[in-house]
């Protein structure tokens, strides 16, 4: 890669090369880091992403080659790992010497706190906090001080989908007010399109470049593969999924490439969607008929709060669900409901006879340290049938990336992110009908993240995600519901986009800076209405919900009748193109009631 004008540059790199044992991670690497940059850096898992940003930072040095800085650089590095001191407080570490008045008083110091450190008494010494509040105390800090050059190391690892849309919003806005360079290591693909305006895909020893964010990466790669006439590996069909899934998405995905996408575009002629809908709906159909997971009049609460209060909430034979809200509303415990480990406090859950559930939890304790990967996953199966084909556990693994003596490692002595791609792919080959996956990305790079989301496109059956990942949600569920910390679990027609509207209309996002004196600005929607005009927008919303309401209802029927029929083709037929035309007369009267939401 070209390392541009060097003069222009904060950072500069020249033929760096890096090995750990025979093993080189940077082979001759040039590369360059100007002011105003906002990078981001992608590859597999042990690729050597997080050596490229430490090597930029100064902290390790190449094997060979040459790094300069500019002079007088100030810079700030949030690595995976950090080395607090224990014995100073949260406000000494991100805040320094400046009284409380001072701090509460600078609208950028008052914005960073509220949303990274909300809940955390500030006069906390650091000794004792979590992991993921280590993490937002160390992102705090960095992004309060001035520095010309911010490294971030997977920035949104412990943070839920709304402080990951704040992270997002702050590093665009700083940019465009007073240009830094940023380069960041993440696994994120919303939070790379969001932020980033170039994509480094370390892979091979090798640093290749594109522009844009991640949208325009899969695109260009795409492009680079069709001109160099690339054959029918399976790294290619997927990258040619992923391609047609960005291309019929959200316009703001496209909008982002700098480069032509006429030629890309042809690429997927003819491509069709990820998943087919009906055809899943169908099988899921006949897998588990029509009673699956039903939550009856639930109330669950945990540590003296209430979580759901007197809930109803029904999952179909298909269903593909995404469950959101903030870290410690209680998605975690309303799976576990669901898994009938716990029992709801009032209320009841029905599960379907022939449900036969798998649920990734967030913990990795599971596995065996002392058992080979192989072994393991052959305990379970030798052969599982994916997407209507038969295929070895040994070629499994190798889709999940254990290829070579991976193979035959000891489970104890995999990384963080191999054991969770080993937990879940053990999960799927136990070839469940319903699936509750608790933070399914955690440590998981990005090709990975296609091939379980490749996976799941043939996958029949219902499905219930609680992930950060926002990318990840949208790909693979068809709809949203919310925990929005009122004893509700509200669905979401306008997906995590609605979620954050509703909780910044609600002025839920207030939060109060413990034990400091100082209390957040009420948020003040933009854009006012008159009493009456509001009365009559809520008036309409509710009348809007009732219908939405009522065609779910029919659409459930028609599940139940197309769960009944499933050997009747010529009937299957017609429920089929009555369930299309319920499902668009619903999507219709969602959209009107979106609008209706604005006003009321």
């Amino acid at each position: 890669m070209s390392a541009g004008n060097a003069a222009a540059n904060l950072i500069n790199a020249e033929r760096i090369s890096k090995a750990y044992g025979v093993r080189p991670l940077l082979s001759g690497v040039s590369l360059g880091v100007q002011d105003g940059d906002r990078i981001g850096v992608v590859g597999r898992n042990g690729d050597g992403k997080t050596t490229l940003l430490r090597i930029l930072a100064g902290l390790e040095s190449p094997d060979a080659g040459r790094l300069t800085h500019n002079r007088g650089l100030h810079w700030g590095m949030v690595g995976q790992h950090d080395d607090l001191d224990e014995t100073q407080t949260i406000a000494s570490f991100v805040i320094g010497a400046r009284a409380e008045h001072e701090w509460a008083a600078d609208p950028r110091a008052r914005e960073v706190i509220t949303h990274l450190l909300a809940g955390l008494d500030l006069e906390r010494t650091i000794a004792g906090l979590s992991g993921g509040e280590r993490r937002r105390v160390s992102l705090a800090a960095a992004l309060l001080a001035d520095r010309d050059v911010l490294l971030l190391d997977e920035p949104t690892n412990h943070l839920d989908v709304e402080a990951v849309s704040w992270l997002a919003d702050h590093l665009a806005a700083r940019s465009s007010r007073s240009p830094f360079a940023l380069v960041v290591v993440t696994h994120d693909r919303w939070f790379l399109d969001a932020v980033c305006t170039t994509t480094w895909e370390v892979h091979d020893a090798q640093v290749d470049r594109y522009e844009g964010g991640y949208a325009a990466f899969v695109l260009a790669k795409a492009e680079r593969s069709r001109q160099a006439e690339a054959t029918e590996s399976r790294r290619q069909n997927l990258m040619r999924k992923e391609l047609a899934w960005l291309r019929r998405g959200a316009p703001a995905r496209t909008s982002k490439p700098k480069f032509r996408l006429d030629a890309a575009s042809a690429l997927i002629e003819g491509e069709p969607d990820p998943r087919d809908r009906v055809e899943l709906q169908r099988f899921a159909a006949a897998r588990l008929g029509k009673d699956v997971l039903d939550l009856e009049d639930a109330t669950i609460v945990r540590g003296g709060r209430t979580l759901i209060d007197h809930v109803t909430w029904r999952l179909g034979p298909g269903d593909r669900v995404g469950l959101i809200g903030v870290n410690g509303a209680g998605k975690t415990s309303v799976l576990s409901v669901l898994t009938g480990d716990v029992a709801p406090d009032a209320g009841r859950l029905r599960t379907g006879r022939t449900v036969q559930l798998a649920h990734l939890t967030q913990a990795l304790d599971d596995l065996d340290p002392a058992e080979r990967v192989l072994d393991s996953v052959e305990s379970i199966r030798r052969v599982a049938s994916v997407g209507g084909r038969e295929v070895t556990a040994s070629s499994m693994l190798e889709r999940f990336g254990f290829t070579g003596d991976r193979l035959t490692a000891r489970i104890g002595d995999l990384s963080g992110g191999e054991r969770r791609r080993l937990q879940l792919l053990r999960l799927l080959l136990e070839e469940p009908n319903v699936l509750l996956l608790d933070e399914p990305t955690n440590d998981l790079d990005i090709e990975t993240l296609n091939v379980v989301e490749d996976f799941l496109d043939s996958w029949p059956g219902t499905l219930v995600v609680i992930s950060h990942d926002r990318y990840f949600l949208e790909r693979v569920t068809d709809s949203s519901h919310a925990l929005l910390g009122d004893g509700s679990l509200a669905m979401l027609p306008g997906g995590v986009d609605e979620y954050l509207r509703r909780r910044s209309a609600e002025g839920s996002a207030r939060r109060t800076t413990t034990e400091s004196g100082w209390t957040e600005p009420a948020i003040v929607p933009t854009g006012t209405v008159d009493a009456a005009t509001q009365r009559a927008a809520k008036k309409e919303l509710a009348k809007l919900e009732r219908q939405v309401d009522r065609l779910a209802h029919r659409i459930e029927t028609v599940h139940g009748a197309m769960a009944e029929h499933s050997s009747d083709y010529e009937r299957l037929s017609e429920l089929d193109s009555e369930l299309r035309r319920l499902e668009g007369e619903k999507a219709d009267l969602e959209l009107v009631w979106l609008e209706a939401a604005e006003q009321a």
